[in-house]
């Protein structure tokens, strides 16, 4: 069998692996990444911060979901890398956090949205965003305790003190 055709046989049982929730979901994903990306770019962090939850300052904050809210939770974070693979455009940790977020309020799951920093070897400043709810790291989860939490920005029942791990 030609590579690429295994390749597309590949790609069509991955799609049938995931949830019907996951499939509905990843053409809108696809395009809130790009209205994500496009608003970073053009709109003062000031204003889309509005926009982003409840200001919960720079003290680590977390969520009490029910499990269906947090298997949800898991099933937006599916999406949402999914669909990021796959856009023309950069689709890093801030737009994932965005649109993770937008899905999350959406469906009235808790959620906590976190900005962090920290300084590499060479003391260079870097910046990192990640959306938890309660344990489930939603997006941005990969290396998020090397940062120190900055600012965080919560939906519903975010001012809880951290029941779990996913804080920064």
């Amino acid at each position: 069998m030609p590579e690429t055709l295994s390749r597309l046989l590949a790609k069509w049982r991955s799609w049938r692996q995931l949830s019907s929730l996951e499939r509905r979901l990843f053409l809108p994903t696809w395009a809130l990444l790009g209205l994500a990306r496009l608003a970073i770019a053009m709109v003062p962090f000031r204003r889309l911060v509005a926009h982003l939850g409840a200001p919960l300052g720079s003290q680590t904050r977390n969520t009490l979901p029910t499990p269906a809210q947090a298997a949800r939770a898991e099933q937006v974070g599916r999406a949402v890398r999914l669909a990021a693979r796959y856009t023309p455009w950069d689709s890093l940790c801030q737009v994932q956090a965005i649109v993770a977020r937008y899905w999350l309020g959406l469906f009235g799951i808790p959620y906590v949205l976190n900005y962090g920093l920290r300084r590499n070897q060479e003391g260079e400043l870097h910046a990192h965003a990640w959306v938890c709810v309660g344990p489930v790291f939603v997006t941005g989860g990969d290396g998020y305790a090397a940062f120190t939490v900055v600012g965080s920005f919560g939906g519903d029942d975010a001012n809880k003190p951290p029941p779990s791990d996913c804080t920064g």
